[in-house]
């Protein structure tokens, strides 16, 4: 079936359920960031695929909105002919729709996949313009998707508390109480990430997401429902391992226990922004009274206990040996005859391959951005998306990478010469490493946000008429997602303060569109720092260990403290590394961690 046809297809069921317009975000029931292939709407009506974006159909016209990382790749994919391209920021998608509708449109919306948050905005903003919001029980998509993927059946895993540091029973009784003290019933889960740290389990439901997708509900004496595939639990003990006050049961029998909370008249609590919108209609339709407020097992989640912070160090060393191995390797085949016959792919192959022969690797923490030259200018780069870039041509590469371990999460990038750098290109690089620097060393007191950070990273690029157009550091879960929040450093937030246990990335760059790219990417864990002062006050420890390329730094544009702190780190990889090397890798790891 052509896209045009789908498109079709799509119109014939709006006019069906008199609709003059329905959205399509790229987006599944539980709201998060990554979606499994049988939740790919969005591409199978467009042709697009990126990470991000949003489609709306009307009964004349149809336009795909991406934001800036996918502009290029959305005109290679999706037929100009069949949709306009919009740029989701610059012009919403609702702002779109109130542009192109009159008075009286009903606007066509599949309420699993929006949040109940962006439901009542959209609502309210509609209603202002005399048009209706209307919630559809069959998704046009889904209705004449004929081949659409089966969701895959893959064992959970029930990680131990070795691994996890604490029991579900501790984690439970611990939020429970706060819901008790705030005389709320239950508390309803959608996203994967919270409920698997709760229930301490994983999955592989979605590629580089170890999480067993589905809802929960936690009530306020500690007990859980959860709502998932039985099959994925076949031969485990899922209430010996998070306690017998844990149940499951088919996600098809969540619609009968929200209802059956509305009728008990049960205050629930969720999260606007993250529970899904026809999960709280329901509840609310059922007489449930809603309690809207932050998910809380964001913040403990994000803040990984004694355990996991060791876990996640003892990830990183392993890590650090992997890319420390592909960079030698890198070197060493840069030396040799017909380079060129290595490409963005087999880069990120071997990368892969390296990681793979750890036994506690599980899978990559998400797509590997290769990219040679003008490639590494795209933020979110995928050699698959096109034809690979080829070594041999280009003076330096980017390469962003990681591991779901079995005890943690890894992210990291690395700017390497893979050819002659410019003078331009090493003063560019060294006020990138230079604003990492400065980031690391930051010391800050209790309360501070990302938001406040932020400056410190950019100041070098700043002062010299440059910036990057992304957030410096986002959140990193354990052995969850390589996203995650509530923490992150970025000039639009987030103010939520940054504590003991939180990790998070710090990833200053710089992009010169069709020429190259430059980013620099350790994770840090947030510590208490010993001070003489009175007030308490927190620092970041460098979690990822692999050397910055000494060929890209220029001294001259690095104080004394910056060579200083560079040294000790590389002095630290070396100690840290070298004991798990041998032959040419170690040669080349002495001598890209020598002093500067």
């Amino acid at each position: 079936m052509t896209h045009a046809q789908r498109l079709a297809h799509v119109r014939d069921d709006l006019r069906q359920q008199q609709l003059d317009a329905f959205i399509v975000p790229h987006d599944d029931e539980h709201l998060g960031e990554y979606i499994p292939p049988y939740a790919e709407r969005l591409a199978w009506l467009t042709g697009f695929t990126g990470s991000a974006g949003a489609a709306v159909v009307l009964t004349g016209k149809a336009a795909v909105f991406v934001d800036g990382r996918y502009t290029v790749q959305v005109r290679h994919q999706c037929d100009s002919a069949l949709f306009e391209y919009r740029h989701l920021i610059e012009q919403p998608v609702l702002d779109y729709v109130l542009g192109e509708l009159a008075a009286g449109a009903r606007v066509g919306v599949d309420p699993r996949l929006h949040s109940r948050g962006w439901f009542d905005a959209a609502k309210k903003k509609l209603a202002a313009r005399g048009m209706e919001l209307v919630p559809v029980s069959l998704n046009p998509i889904d209705h004449h998707w004929h081949d659409r993927p089966e969701p895959e059946i893959r064992p959970a895993l029930l990680l131990s508390q070795e691994y996890s540091g604490q029991h579900s029973e501790a984690k439970r009784n611990r939020i429970a109480e706060q819901l008790a003290a705030n005389h709320i019933d239950a508390q309803l889960l959608t996203q994967a990430e919270p409920i698997n740290w709760l229930l301490n389990i994983r999955g592989r439901d979605i590629p580089c997401l170890p999480v067993v997708l589905g809802f929960a509900l936690l009530h306020q004496d500690g007990r859980v429902q959860l709502f998932a595939e039985p099959a994925k639990f076949e031969d485990l003990d899922l209430t010996g391992h998070s306690g017998v006050n844990v149940s499951l049961a088919p996600v098809s029998e969540l619609e009968a226990a929200l209802r059956e909370l509305g009728k008990k008249g049960a205050r629930v609590q969720l999260d606007p922004t993250t529970a899904n919108a026809w999960s709280s209609l329901v509840l609310e339709q059922a007489g449930a009274e809603l309690v809207f407020a932050d998910d809380p097992c964001m913040l403990p989640k994000a803040c990984k206990n004694p355990v996991e912070v060791q876990g996640s160090r003892t990830a990183h060393l392993r890590d650090g040996v992997a890319v420390c191995r592909f960079l030698a390797w890198l070197d060493r085949r840069l030396a040799e005859p017909n380079p060129e016959l290595e490409d963005e792919g087999t880069l990120a192959d071997k990368l892969h391959a390296l990681r793979a022969e750890h036994p506690e690797f599980v899978e990559p923490s998400f797509g590997t951005i290769s990219a040679l030259g003008p490639n590494a200018a795209m933020c979110h780069y995928h050699h698959g998306n096109g034809t690979p870039r080829k070594l041999g041509q280009d003076a330096i590469y980017l390469v962003d990478s990681g591991g779901q371990y079995l005890d943690g999460t890894t992210d990291i990038t690395r700017t390497v010469a893979v050819g002659e750098p410019s003078e331009e290109m090493r003063k560019l690089f060294t006020l990138v490493l230079r604003g990492h620097i400065d980031l690391a060393c930051a010391r800050f007191p209790a309360g501070t946000g990302g938001l406040q950070l932020d400056a410190l990273a950019r100041m070098p690029l700043w002062q010299q008429g440059y910036n990057f157009d992304h957030g410096t550091g986002h959140g990193v879960g354990h052995f969850l997602s390589v996203h995650e929040g509530p923490q992150r450093i970025s000039p639009r937030g987030s103010t939520v303060p940054l504590a003991t246990g939180m990790i998070v990335s710090n990833e200053p760059g710089y992009y010169r569109e069709n020429a190259f790219g430059i980013r620099c990417e350790n994770l840090e864990v947030v510590q208490p720092a010993e001070t003489d002062g009175d007030i308490p006050v927190f620092e970041f420890e460098h979690l990822t260990q692999v050397p910055f390329d000494r060929r890209l730094i220029d001294t001259a544009w690095l104080d004394t403290r910056h060579i200083d702190w560079l040294n000790h780190y590389h002095a630290g990889v070396w100690e840290k590394i070298s004991p798990q090397l041998a032959g040419e890798d170690l040669i080349w790891l002495e001598q890209a961690t020598r002093p500067l």
